[in-house]
């Protein structure tokens, strides 16, 4: 049942807007269509893979933190998702570890190991959200979905991960952006409604 709920709910989000995009704009969908994919296994192959999951599982095992659940790498598309604590953890336990991580850095300690160790496959390491850090191709990160949009001239990007090493920091940077920088979706809405509809109520007062 929980799969078939968010299948339905990824088929209402692609048809609503003209474009959406998942995974970095990895999988793209343009008018409810899909557009393109990239695969990470394809670009990686098996066994190159293989050797950077296994070592991460390893890594994760001998790691002591208070709490871990379960999920702790997530395949997809075009990127892992890493989470030491597992993305079977509760929202509690979530909030939890953000707070302990902020102290101990638990992130930011395994993707130096990481990026280290891997530095031959060109990969990008990058912490966001409160439990996790994806890792991707280089070039692969936010900005890849920019290709797709081409015939606007201004683009507004909102993150909270805006900073070096965040999974916002390219798109944010990007010269085709003007980057914001946001904590939470109600300060998204407070700035999208300064941003835009504020003209749009002085507009209708000056022409009504």
């Amino acid at each position: 049942m929980r799969r078939i709920a968010k299948s339905f709910w990824q088929l209402a989000v692609i048809s609503d807007y003209d474009y959406v995009f998942s995974e970095n704009g990895l999988i793209a969908h343009k008018d409810g269509k899909h557009i393109g994919t990239q695969s990470l296994k394809s670009f990686l192959g098996e066994d190159k893979l293989k050797e950077l999951i296994n070592f991460t599982l390893h890594y994760i095992a001998d790691l002591d933190i208070p709490i871990k659940r379960g999920t702790f790498i997530e395949f997809r598309s075009g990127m892992l998702n890493v989470s030491p604590i597992g993305r079977n953890c509760s929202h509690e336990e979530r909030n939890e570890f953000e707070q302990y991580d902020k102290v101990h850095n638990v992130r930011q300690k395994m993707v130096a190991i990481l990026r280290e160790k891997f530095a031959h496959l060109n990969l990008t390491f990058s912490i966001g959200g409160q439990i996790s850090f994806d890792v991707f191709p280089n070039g692969w990160d936010k900005t890849y979905c920019l290709r797709y949009l081409d015939d606007f001239q201004e683009i507004h990007f909102f993150g909270d991960k805006t900073y070096k090493g965040g999974n916002d920091y390219e798109i944010f940077e990007s010269e085709r952006t003007i980057g914001h920088t946001v904590t939470c979706p109600d300060d998204t809405l407070k700035l999208c409604t300064e941003l835009f509809l504020r003209n749009l109520e002085e507009a209708s007062i000056y022409n009504p």
